[in-house]
């Protein structure tokens, strides 16, 4: 089977990302936990993966209290 090339010419196929572009709203004083909050926990774009995950988490935590709380009434006697 023939090999498949980019039209010449062409460039990359991604956009990289420029220095600029990359700190715009970041504080140049700002500490690697304080940029992974920032990027990874508070960021619009990862908001709906970040509660799913919240979600299981407390779903799961729930679920040990509740067996440990009400366990023994869920044993026939």
């Amino acid at each position: 089977m023939a090999r498949r090339n980019a039209p010449p010419n062409s460039g990359p196929a991604y956009i990289q990302q420029s220095q600029s572009q990359r700190r715009t709203l970041a504080d140049p004083d700002e500490t690697a936990f304080a940029r992974f909050l920032r990027e990874e926990v508070w960021a619009q774009d990862k908001r709906v993966g970040n509660l799913s995950l919240l979600t299981g988490v407390g779903m799961f935590v729930g679920a040990i209290v509740a067996i440990r709380k009400w366990g023994g009434m869920m044993v026939p006697a």
